[in-house]
């Protein structure tokens, strides 16, 4: 019998100052039983960091051919593709064309610079794609956030994020590679 996700709720309270989005979101969150705290926490970070009307998360690791989090508009035309960790250039080329917007956020401090020397001259010719390096730091912050009903607040000013829950506090300025 296989494994099933494990259900997280969350609720967001956002100020993001730099965009002037200023929400309240009660999100649903399907943890994979192959994926960890750091890497569904990294999701809610991404979600955060782009946060708008419409934002949501996919199927993600269930699923082939999406991103971690979308925003599809009317026609069902992908608006903003997320995506996280340090994929290959075939599917970011696959997002690139299918998208309006794609934002991928690399992680680990040991695979992701090797992973962007290595990749960065093929991603030069993606003029909508963007991506940024979280530090290992944060993301072991962000983890030990990590409840099955979590209060996050999140406040962004001047590139920074400030997450807030249960007294404890996570710094993040995502590093800008491309």
């Amino acid at each position: 019998m296989a494994l099933k996700a494990t259900v997280f709720k969350a609720t967001v309270n956002m100020a993001d100052m730099d965009r002037g989005v200023y929400l309240e979101e009660h999100l649903t969150i399907a943890q994979h039983p192959s994926e960890t705290d750091e890497r569904m926490m990294l999701r809610i970070l991404a979600w955060a960091l782009n946060a708008t009307e419409g934002l949501e998360f996919t199927k993600g690791l269930c699923a082939d051919d999406e991103p971690e989090v979308w925003k599809k508009n009317y026609s069902d035309d992908i608006e903003l593709w997320i995506d996280l960790g340090c994929p290959d250039e075939k599917w970011l080329r696959k997002a690139s064309a299918r998208a309006k917007e794609v934002i991928l956020y690399a992680y680990g401090d040991n695979a992701a610079p090797v992973w962007w020397d290595q990749t960065r001259n093929k991603l030069t010719r993606f003029s909508n794609l963007r991506v940024f390096f979280i530090p290992d730091e944060v993301v072991k912050g962000l983890s030990e956030m990590t409840e099955r009903t979590m209060q996050l607040q999140v406040t962004i000013q001047d590139g920074t994020a400030w997450i807030n829950a249960g007294g404890k506090t996570v710094e993040v300025t995502p590093e800008s590679w491309k």
